[in-house]
């Protein structure tokens, strides 16, 4: 039996379990007539849980290490003495056989891919019956152990909430846990990388060319600075220029003069621009934008505008961060106390005046957390950027001009056909790391910002 069928015959088996043992506890009251500490249906729970879990977690091991094991059946067949030593070719021909014995192909390159197929299929109906055998004894032997515990007095109800304790604690720790590697791994290769390259190179060199790194001095062309300012640029200034008036003036006319109808249908309109995905962005940056801003610039007399250029990039990135800045600032002003508001027009202050002078100041932190959470987002956005803005670093504050930014140096880096153990493939950690504290530092600070303001008219 396959993986499949073997998960099927488990849940099978669960839910007899279920069944049988609800039945059995349906028949406590019946008999004695007295309460019992659980309902039937924890009962049954129980017994599932004792049926199907042991022989899943079984199976998880066992399609991890089924592949090896069978492959070492197959290595002590006799046809397998005339395999090669081990290397690309002894792959390719176990990886043939094996694809032939499943039925997945109907020829092979390599004749002794079709002599050793029938060695694997041997070999895996061997592991298949033996797993079937392990399966059916765990699940026959967790369901009798729990079955005979099932009586009036037992407290199954307390043994399920344990069980579901444990598995939102399980949940919450492969996130933590999660979390934790991908920062072990940024660490281990950066610490590779500035081992190689010293960090002042790295974070305040002004030249970036990876391509012609000199091996005798690899920082001289792996200043990160152009990368930094190109980031800046592009997330920070350029579509924070698109996102905060936008953002801005969206919230203001939704929670401040929009009808509840027109509130009602222009509110998840604009959140519909947060669903798009960013692949998308990139191809109305590199396809529409960025060719109508060469236009321009020609049109006003700047020949030498580039295609890529930082204002394509960032002008989508903006449009694409206006629900984050709109939805931030919409809960700011919302929360505002309407006493502040109604006191402002009672004082005789007009709605516009109001607004500006005495709405807005009261919910400005929430705004500032709001915008900082959005340039967090802005500055790691990849997709944009790989399709519409420039691979060149260069130092330059015109929009007009080819700029890179970090994220779409750690893609370029990350594709390319250099060593892995080369300073130019380890840069792509040195440059993840350092967005990956920015990013953490801005989120920070934001949230601190908005749950102060929150405090305050809580």
């Amino acid at each position: 039996m396959n993986g499949v069928v073997l998960l099927i015959l488990t849940v099978g088996l669960g839910i007899i379990a279920w069944a049988s043992t609800r039945m059995h506890a349906l028949g406590f009251r019946r008999r004695s007539g007295s309460r019992t500490s659980s309902l039937p249906h924890h009962y049954g729970w129980y017994v599932a849980l004792w049926t199907a879990v042991p022989p899943l977690i079984f199976l998880a091991i066992w399609a991890a290490t089924s592949p090896a094991l069978v492959t070492d059946m197959v290595l002590q067949a006799p046809a397998a003495v005339q395999l090669p030593p081990p290397g690309f070719e002894r792959a390719a021909i176990l990886s043939e056989a094996r694809a032939l014995a499943a039925g997945q192909a109907h020829g092979a390159f390599h004749a002794l891919s079709r002599t050793l197929a029938p060695a694997y299929d041997a070999a895996q109906t061997r592991i298949d019956w033996i797993a079937t055998a392990i399966v059916l004894l765990l699940a026959l032997a967790g369901g009798a152990y729990a079955y005979l515990h099932v009586r009036p007095e037992f407290s199954a109800r307390t043994r399920i909430e344990r069980v579901v304790l444990g598995l939102l604690l399980g949940a919450s720790l492969i996130a933590i846990l999660t979390t934790a590697g991908i920062v072990a791994s940024l660490l281990y290769e950066a610490g590779r990388f500035f081992s190689v390259v010293p960090v002042t190179d790295f974070l305040f060199g002004t030249h970036w060319s990876p391509q012609s790194i000199d091996p005798r001095n690899p920082g001289a062309s792996l200043g990160a600075v152009p990368l930094f300012w190109g980031t800046f640029f592009i997330g920070a200034v350029i579509a924070m220029a698109v996102a905060i008036p936008f953002g801005l003036m969206s919230a203001i006319y939704l929670t401040q003069y929009a009808a509840p109808r027109a509130r009602r249908i222009m509110k998840p309109v604009l959140e519909v621009l947060a669903g798009i995905p960013t692949v998308v962005y990139g191809y109305f940056a590199a396809l529409t934008v960025a060719p109508a801003v060469r236009q321009f610039a020609v049109a006003i007399g700047i020949e030498w505008a580039s295609s890529e250029s930082a204002l394509a990039a960032g002008l989508v990135m903006g449009v694409m961060i206006i629900p984050f800045v709109s939805s931030m600032a919409d809960d700011s002003l919302a929360a505002v106390p309407n006493s502040m508001r109604d006191g402002s027009l009672a004082m005789g202050a007009t709605p516009s005046e109001t607004i500006t002078r005495v709405m807005l100041p009261a919910a400005l932190p929430g705004v500032v957390g709001g915008v900082l959470l959005a340039v967090s987002r802005a500055i790691g956005e990849t997709m944009i950027v790989v399709m519409a803005a420039s691979g060149v670093a260069t130092l330059t504050a015109n929009p007009f001009a080819s700029t890179t930014t970090v994220t779409r140096q750690i893609v370029d880096l990350l594709t390319g056909e250099a060593e892995f153990d080369s300073p130019k493939t380890l840069a792509a950690f040195a440059l993840g790391l350092t967005l990956f504290l920015i990013t953490l530092l801005l989120n920070i600070v934001a949230l601190n910002v908005v749950k102060r303001y929150r405090e305050t008219y809580e």
